[in-house]
């Protein structure tokens, strides 16, 4: 059999596999955690209906009876603190998700079991998506603590299964990457390294390119809010605005700009307009859903816009939006998306290619790891400050440690524009927390006032006692 027969075959054994999937079956490990990704969806689903068949007892009971409805208020009232309406949405998307997380897990598994490469890669990512939103809520409900630790594993390992499932073999993707690294080279010498090669796009979407755009836009723009602060909003009076633990990084800026290229990589050459438009749009967007995790998951305000007027009339955006962002600021963000396509992208592109080739994913990766723990200590810290401020005492090692070197005058100093006020927040154990004070407080109370009336009473029997000897 000559070797194009040969490659006719393996043709068209890849054309009748299942899905157009490669021959090559999924390992047995990745089948046994197939079988286990199952097993957790239909446990996850089997407790999202027991709940749900719950919760509906008690709301049919509740509406039979006054009193029932009442007191069913008074512990949702308890248990949610003084957010209760939005304690109660977000607790609804965490059941949301975790269900939609359910049936993905079921699907995931069961396309491992099958070894259908493609379904299970389609189905990674949107898994990713999911369990991404709902460490975001899990944040917002109860802020940062260790038992987020399995959804952070688990996220991790989805990501690595999405790299890994890819049907193409691992002697394909070194013989790709190999390929892109002389395009890029090609690139290079024509001076189009980082350009989209296809045409469809400005920028290659990779996560080299993103990194980089992301770590020079946050520096980028904490300079500029800086000197936005000293020149309009208090004149000659500096403040720091850094948005992280260590470094000059704003990284609201720095996902910003991110966002805004997602969404123009296509329409970089569209009319200035179109581009300031989207930039406004999604910019704004991202502030004001910044804001609101920000007060949601720490109680922390780091800006409020619901006093800006517009030819003295109150800002519509700002009314809308609650203060988290404002018309001028939407502005700003869409003259800064049309800044940042037309001018400084291709000079970031320019200046980050810099760095050579042989170094380049060891930097990346390197610098990639640095600011994912500068982050991870971000919330870390801020989660122990929201602690102290609502009251608790640091019992783990954790918040004994954050308490010590990151203390309330150090994260004051360090984060100046942002102040920490836990009754804004939606978290369930600052509510818990709240009420478990209230208790106490009036345990101690009634205990004062019960030695009060036994002082009383044995006072009273003294003096009649004196007078009946007298």
């Amino acid at each position: 059999m000559t070797d194009s027969q040969q490659d006719m075959q393996k043709q068209e054994a890849c054309a009748t596999a299942p899905d157009g999937d490669a021959p090559k079956k999924v390992n047995v490990a990745l089948r046994v955690y197939g079988v286990l990704m199952m097993l957790m969806g239909i446990l996850d689903m089997v407790v999202f209906l027991f709940t749900g068949a719950l919760l509906g007892l008690a709301l049919y009971f509740s509406t039979m009876s006054p009193e029932l409805a009442g007191m069913f208020n008074v512990l949702l009232a308890e248990a949610l603190g003084d957010q209760t309406a939005l304690a109660m949405a977000l607790v609804a998307l965490s059941a949301v998700l975790a269900l939609v997380g359910a049936v993905f897990s079921i699907r995931v598994g069961y396309a491992l079991l099958r070894s259908r490469r493609r379904k299970v890669a389609a189905r990674v990512r949107v898994l990713i998506v999911v369990s991404v939103l709902a460490l975001i809520d899990a944040v917002m409900i109860s802020g940062v603590s260790a038992s987020l630790a399995p959804s952070v594993i688990e996220l991790a390992i989805l990501v690595a299964l999405s790299v890994r499932i890819d049907p193409t073999l691992a002697a394909e993707r070194k013989d790709a990457r190999r390929a892109e690294q002389l395009e890029n080279e090609q690139d290079a010498a024509a001076g189009m390294e980082g350009r989209d090669r296809t045409g469809k796009g400005y920028l290659r979407l990779n996560f080299f390119n993103l990194f980089w755009e992301f770590v020079v836009c946050c520096v980028l723009g904490l300079i500029l809010e800086i000197i936005w602060h000293m020149t309009v909003v208090d004149p000659g009076v500096y403040e720091d605005r850094a948005g992280l633990l260590y470094g000059p990084f704003s990284p609201i800026y720095g996902f910003g700009a991110v966002l805004v290229t997602l969404a123009l990589n296509r329409l970089y050459n569209k009319n200035p307009a179109i581009i300031f438009c989207v930039s406004a749009v999604v910019g704004g967007a991202f502030e004001a859903f910044v804001s609101l995790f920000m007060q949601y998951g720490f109680g922390a305000t780091a800006w409020d816009y619901s006093d800006y007027t517009i030819f003295g009339m109150p800002d519509p955006v700002a009314v809308l939006a609650g203060g988290r962002t404002s018309t001028m600021f939407l502005v700003i963000w869409g003259i800064l998306g049309l800044v940042w396509v037309k001018a400084f992208l291709p000079m970031l592109l320019r200046v980050v290619n810099l760095i050579p080739w042989r170094l380049r994913y060891w930097v990346t990766t390197a610098c990639a790891l640095l600011m994912l723990v500068n982050g991870t200590m971000t919330l870390m810290s801020l989660d122990c400050w929201f602690e102290r401020v609502s009251g608790a005492v640091p019992q783990t090692p954790a918040g004994q440690f954050f308490a010590t070197h990151y203390g309330d005058d150090w994260m004051a100093a360090r984060f100046e524009s942002m102040t920490i006020e836990p009754q804004n927040s939606t978290r369930l154990d600052n509510a818990l927390r709240e009420a478990t004070s209230v208790e106490a407080v009036d345990g101690e109370l009634e205990e004062d006032a019960s030695v009060t009336d036994a002082a009383t009473t044995a006072t009273e029997a003294t003096a009649t006692a004196e007078t009946a000897a007298a």
